[in-house]
């Protein structure tokens, strides 16, 4: 038999007996609650979720991208089966994972040709770094400030938008087996990632993954007002339209210059590749403060707007 009821905190049950007392005749309703869309500013990130850099790898900006995740219900079968229902449920980057796969998924059905690594950078460069009031998405565990690239990454993503991106940032093989070699693996370590011997370190090292995000780290040990430059190589795929130009727009962190050439890319047809390079130039800053930015590239008739985020941030931690 159920038993209809809710449950109310000791200061709720102080206005119920007080409207009670004050009521010859008091009602009392059980109505279930309705989702009302509009009205609270969505995204946020989460002030529980993983923040960058990445220790094995700062080089390499992680996060990627955020995704829902927070008050979104996944059920799971406990292992003892001791829940009341058959099941449990749970919330959280269980449930971001999740979406971010399945926006994955769909990319790769509607680009089988894509790689991975193709896949992944549609995400990136199409998410956004605003929510739903158009204002940059805060940081709910950093005093709901502007969420920094260390922390939502590229943004939040966008699916309509990831299925047609523009440019990619396409990886090889043997890019990952450059980074590894830059990392100081050992070939059989290589090897047992790679499950080939056909990739060594003979041919190049490199922590420049062409990757869809540029990070400057610098040592906030040395000489305050020491000014410090990065170089970045990327080379971009065009998946779009065919003949096509690109201009850069740059935001630059604060504190920094940005330097890009060429400004302009120019394709005469589709998966043509173009490169570019990009300096990042700056002051070491004793206080460890982590600085951001963006290198936008964006498509003459306007369809398209390729972004990539920037941050400068200390090796050992930033505020």
């Amino acid at each position: 038999m159920s038993c209809p009821g809710v449950l109310i905190s000791a200061t709720e049950l102080a206005t119920v007996i007080d409207y009670i007392n004050s009521s010859d005749n008091p009602i009392a309703a059980i109505k279930f609650r309705q989702t009302v869309t509009g009205k609270e500013v969505a995204p946020s990130v989460a002030d529980y979720t993983s923040r960058g850099p990445s220790p094995n790898c700062p080089a390499v900006l992680k996060p990627d991208v955020m995704a829902p995740g927070s008050l979104v219900l996944a059920s799971w079968i406990p292992n003892d089966y001791t829940a009341a229902v058959g099941f449990n449920l749970i919330s959280g980057t269980s449930m971001a994972c999740p979406h971010a796969s399945g926006v994955a998924a769909l990319l790769r059905g509607a680009h089988p040709e894509w790689s991975h690594a193709a896949i992944r950078s549609a995400m990136m460069t199409t998410a956004t770094e605003l929510d739903s009031s158009m204002m940059p998405i805060k940081d709910v565990g950093r005093n709901f400030t502007a969420a920094s690239p260390l922390a939502m990454g590229a943004g939040h993503i966008v699916p309509n938008l990831a299925m047609d991106p523009g440019l990619v940032y396409d990886v090889t093989p043997q890019d990952y087996v450059s980074l590894l070699c830059s990392m100081n693996f050992t070939r059989n370590q290589i090897m047992t990632i790679t499950r080939s011997n056909m990739y060594d370190c003979a041919n190049s090292s490199s922590l420049d993954l062409n990757y869809p995000s540029f990070v400057a780290f610098y040592d906030k040990n040395v000489t305050t007002g020491a000014m410090l430059t990065h170089r970045f190589r990327r080379v971009v795929t065009n998946v779009g339209d065919g003949r096509t130009r690109y201009e850069v727009k740059v935001t630059a962190p604060m504190g920094t210059k940005v330097a890009v050439w060429p400004q302009s890319l120019v394709f005469g047809k589709k998966n043509e590749r173009r490169d570019y390079y990009v300096d990042i130039t700056y002051a070491s800053d004793g206080e460890g403060m982590v600085s951001h930015g963006s290198i936008v590239w964006v498509e003459e008739s306007g369809k398209y707007n390729v972004r990539s985020p920037i941050v400068v941030a200390p090796t050992s931690g930033g505020k």
